[in-house]
């Protein structure tokens, strides 16, 4: 018969049940049953209707079901007429496994939709192609390697044997007695083996002055020294000038190397791999760039920017989420080269410091040296930014996976919350390792003793602080900028590209 308040359009399509059985009492036949709509689905397509459900429905014995609370019984089951369902929205590719279970996705991201690639494609395809025509323009090509005027020596090993302390002896000189002169300075006389070079296998005996800027050296260290090009078998055709550091160097490099891919895996392979690349332009390009006197903030700025691009896209992956970081890195560095450039001419710093001048020395010519500081301020801002665009694209795309109904708004206040908590700790990364790299500057200028005021505003302490403070308003402007780039593409990909590893595990019965 029909029922008025379960009428199909009220209550959407009912499904017949016919393999699904009622319990009954013991020793009564249990006959089918039809499932109805819920109590909740009936009160709202009859509000006038206040029913209230006050438990599971009683089968009597003659068969009949009875729901509690209801004033009508059924005498069995009824055929009701078959409707078309509703079509369902369909779920996202991704999130769905054979019509039912729930995902678990903890891998990188699925490629980006076609409009997202397009978008991204128009974005960064000129700057790319800016990158790559910038450093072939900067490129010295043809040009003769640039080499000190300076003689620098040839590198050469030894080993030393014997030291003996005692005065400063010429070559050939012997000491008479035993009287001293009390202010003249000792000097470290070396037996050698040289073990390369025109004079391996030979002894070689060299004295050394005794200065407390020279390293200590004693018998069985590896030391290098430097030839002249002279007589091969004088000593003064060598000089002493440092320990060999290859083998320590190399364990290190292989320990560090381990560990990587201990716990990164493949990826970690990805990033060492990317690591040799990013040196090789910098001694490939940015070096050679700078020597042959091109701009040094220019070529930075080039270098850096194909260093950002094969770093990232490498280890992160050729994803939606990686070209928003690499956006983001963009910005921030252009923000970085603009400020360092205004605050370093206000300031009217020079970049002139020993380093420097002992390298305008060896090439004979002069260079850029405050596009040489500028330069280094790019160079050195850049891992910290790669760390901080990265994990701020990666939190806005696991909010969006997570609940793709944020709008963009949403999704960048909600990322930027993020973002905060990682600011403090960039930036301090930035200073602390800008402070121990000025450490020995430092220490000079507290004992010089002149005013704090002089002390900040002398030309080397003025160049770290500008480095510094250049490179963390950097930092910290790449949190709401990257924050945004990456809400606004991340809020435009359809729920089913957000991750390609989310895999449906089947529900259990």
């Amino acid at each position: 018969m029909d029922r008025p308040d379960l009428d199909d359009d009220a209550t959407g399509p009912i499904r017949r049940i016919t393999d699904e059985v009622s319990p009954s009492p013991a020793g009564t036949p249990r006959k089918p049953v039809r499932r109805t709509p819920s109590e909740g689905a009936r009160r709202a397509a009859d509000p006038a209707r206040r029913r209230t459900d006050t438990g599971p429905q009683r089968v009597q014995a003659n068969g009949t079901q009875r729901a509690t609370g209801d004033r009508r019984t059924e005498t069995g089951p009824q055929r009701v007429p078959a409707k078309p369902r509703t079509p369902k929205k369909p779920e996202p590719p991704a999130e769905t496994g054979h019509g039912h279970g729930h995902g678990h996705g903890h891998g990188p991201a699925a490629p980006a939709s076609k409009r997202v690639r397009l978008l991204l494609i128009w974005l960064l395809a000129p700057l790319a192609l800016a990158t790559v025509v910038g450093m072939i323009v900067l490129y010295p090509w043809g040009k003769p390697d640039p080499t000190s005027v300076v003689p620098q020596g040839t590198p050469v090993s030894a080993n030393i044997t014997a030291t003996n302390t005692g005065p400063c002896l010429a070559q050939g000189q012997v000491q008479v007695g035993d009287q001293t002169d009390p202010n003249a300075k000792p000097c470290l006389t070396t037996d050698l083996t040289m073990t390369d070079g025109p004079a391996s296998g030979k002894q070689l005996k060299l004295t050394v002055p005794i200065e407390p800027s020279t390293p200590r050296f004693s018998a069985g260290d590896a030391v290098v020294l430097a030839y002249n090009g002279g007589n091969a078998g004088d000593p003064a055709s060598f000089q002493l000038v440092d320990f060999q550091r290859g083998t320590p160097l190399l364990l290190l490099a292989a320990l560090f190397a381990v560990a990587v891919l201990v716990l990164g895996r493949w990826q970690g392979l990805a990033a060492l791999v990317a690591l040799g690349l990013s040196f090789l332009v910098i001694a490939l390009f940015i070096l050679p760039a700078i020597l042959a006197g091109e701009n040094p903030l220019v070529v930075a700025i080039a270098g850096s920017g194909a260093i950002m691009f094969i770093a990232l896209y490498l280890t992160h992956g050729l994803t939606a989420r990686t070209s928003a970081a690499v956006l983001g890195t963009l910005a921030s560095l252009a923000l970085i080269g603009v400020l360092s450039a205004i605050f370093s001419a206000a300031a009217s710093l020079t970049g002139l410091d020993d380093s420097t001048s002992t390298l305008i020395g060896s090439l004979g010519h002069g260079i850029d040296s405050r596009g040489l500081l500028l330069a280094g301020v790019v160079i050195g801002a850049l891992g910290v930014l790669d760390d901080v665009t990265v994990t701020q694209t990666s939190a806005v795309w696991e909010l969006r996976r997570a609940n793709p109904d944020l709008s963009w708004q949403e999704l960048y206040r909600s990322g930027l919350r993020i973002g905060r908590d990682h600011v403090g700790s960039a930036v301090n990364t930035l200073v602390m390792a800008y402070a121990g790299a000025a450490l020995p500057v430092l220490l000079y200028s507290s004992i010089s003793g002149v005013g704090l005021g002089a002390l900040l505003g002398s030309e080397e302490i003025a160049q770290e602080i500008i480095r510094t403070l250049a490179g963390s308003v950097g930092i910290v402007a790449a949190v709401p900028v990257t924050t945004v780039l990456a809400a606004l593409i991340a809020s435009r990909e359809p729920a089913g590209y957000l991750s390609s590893t989310t895999k449906a595990v089947p529900s259990h019965p």
